[in-house]
Order: C-alpha cells, then structure tokens, then sequence
C-alpha cells in the first residue's frame, strides 16, 4: 500500500468515528453575575463552559444585557440566576434571546428575609422608578455562608439534570467545596466572637447584608433599601446621622458597587471613621481581594473586625 493510499484509509476511518471518543463536549451554563459564577465554577469544574453576564464589581440592579449576552442566553444548556427579583431584566433577556435552556434559581429553598430586615431603616424607600421594596425579599441570601451551601446543592442538581453524564464529578467538586464553606462559616463565627457585642454595627451604602446580620449578630444601617437603584432622601441620610452618633457607631462601609460620596459624607457628619471597602453583591476582579466567594467573605469579615474591635488604649 502506498503512503498516500494509507492516508487516505486512515483519514476514512477517523471519518466514521464514534462522537464520545472525540473531545468531550462541555456544557454551556450562563449564570447572572459574578458570585454565581464562582458557585458554578466550583461546582462544574472542567465540564462546563461558563458565561457570566454581570462580571466583577458589576451592579446586576441596574444592569443593562447586552447583544452578546442574548448570543450566550441562545447558546446556553443551563441558564443559573439568583431568583428573589435580584435580576429583574433576566426574564427579558430570556424572552429576547428566544433561548430554550432550563432557568434554575439558586435560592430554591432558602428561608425569605423581608427587607429591610429590621436594621433601623424607614418604610417606603422608593428607586427612581417609585417602586417601593418594603416588604419584598432581601435577594443578598449569599451574605449567609449556612445559604450559600444551599446555593451550591441546587447548582449541583441543577447540573446534573443538565448533564447526567457528570453526576460524579458534581457530587465529589460540591462536597469538597461544601467541606470549605463549613470553614469559613467557622472563621466568620469566630471572627464576630472577638468584637465586643456593644461595637456590633456599622453603617454600609445599601441594605445588601441582612442575611450576615441575622447569622452572625452584626447591626447593619444604610441609607439606601434593598436595591440600588433606591433614592436616599436628606430625611433618610440625617435620621441615619443622627441614629448613627447616638448609638456610637464606629464605622462606615464603602462598598465596590456603589458611589462612595454619600457614605463619606455620613462618616464626616457622624464622626464614625470609614472603615474600608466590603464587596456586597459581587466580587472583585481575580487579583482584587474578593476574587472568589470565599476571599470575599474572609475579606468582609476581616474589615470588620479591624474596625469595630477597640485598639490599644
């Protein structure tokens, strides 16, 4: 047989190979903002493909899809989002993409906390739309490391009814990830433990952390409700000021979401020191200090303790 004669036959036969002997085809999962996305990241491994449509330091409040993202939501196998009206243009992205992925919410079970939570704000914080949030589910279930666990068994499930194939590696990437979560819910407890229980508040720009204050007993106060798109009034931010210097609030939080001019006006009239950035509804880029979800919360806490725990006299 020639050589060009033996080409050919063996061109042939790769020709008429069976598809799972080439590459494994990886599953294409579209999760809403970045936080997600490390859930999934954890989870999927390297058998998934992943787009994540409000990337870091991204607000998903007020985000805006775009045509690339529509090209993603048409692509996708599993589309992965929050649930709770956290992405309130997610089911119009859905019905513009004319995408026919199954949409899992990743709060599926998780027990509702209504905002504002009980932290000392006013009723009837209205965004610029005048919609009023009262009343309506706090969406940050994340802040709370016992939900994230939760986000992370419906993210496994939702990836394996997806791709059964990869039940296996779900099940073992989920433990091991779970076993971590464990910790770090750990260090935050003991974290809050070092923090004298009369220091335990501090004041941040929106109302993104109800579920950490109803697990670890830290007093959050914001001018801003739930969402960021809510207006604080000058009635709001001088009740906030007011309450804030009575009740010997030590310090302020910026946060990476939102214009830090307000809460550095509240920190100069109430006399409480702005204690650093915490990362609330996403994360930092990969070399920031919250480039996964367990270096954001290890980042938050840490903050905290080092601006609510008294120094040396």
């Amino acid at each position: 047989m020639t050589l060009s004669r033996r080409a050919l036959l063996c061109a042939s036969v790769l020709l008429v190979l069976p598809t799972p002997l080439l590459a494994q085809e990886k599953l294409a999962v579209v999760a809403s903002f970045s936080i997600l996305g490390d859930f999934v990241r954890e989870v999927g491994g390297d058998r998934v493909s992943l787009t994540t449509l409000v990337g870091p330091d991204g607000d998903a409040h007020v985000y805006s899809p775009t045509p690339a993202d529509a090209k993603a939501m048409a692509a996708a196998r599993l589309v992965i989002t929050n649930g709770l009206k956290f992405e309130g243009w997610m089911d119009r992205l859905v019905k513009s993409s004319a995408s026919s992925a199954p949409v899992a919410e990743a709060t599926r079970g998780i027990a509702v906390l209504k905002a504002p939570g009980g932290h000392g704000h006013e009723h009837g914080k209205k965004d610029k739309h005048g919609h009023d949030h009262s009343g309506q589910a706090d969406p940050h279930a994340w802040q709370s490391v016992r939900n994230a666990k939760l986000y992370v068994t419906n993210i496994r499930d939702a990836l394996i009814a997806a791709d059964a194939a990869g039940k296996a590696s779900y099940e073992a990437n989920a433990t091991a990830y779970l076993a971590k979560l464990d910790a770090l819910d750990g260090e935050v407890k003991a974290s809050v433990a070092r923090i004298p229980a009369a220091s335990r508040k501090l004041i941040t720009s929106h109302d993104a952390f109800g579920h950490f204050a109803r697990d670890y007993g830290i007093a959050f106060l914001a001018p801003r409700g739930i969402s960021t798109e809510s207006e604080a009034s000058a009635k709001d931010v001088a009740r906030l000021i007011k309450q804030a210097r009575e009740q010997k609030v030590g310090a302020v939080f910026l946060e990476n979401i939102t214009n830090p001019r307000l809460i550095e006006q509240i920190a100069k009239e109430s006399g409480a020191r702005v204690g650093g950035r915490l990362y609330s509804d996403a994360l930092s880029g990969p070399s920031g200090p919250a480039g996964t979800y367990i270096q954001m919360i290890q980042h938050n806490i840490r903050a905290i303790e080092k601006a609510l725990v008294p120094g040396p006299a």
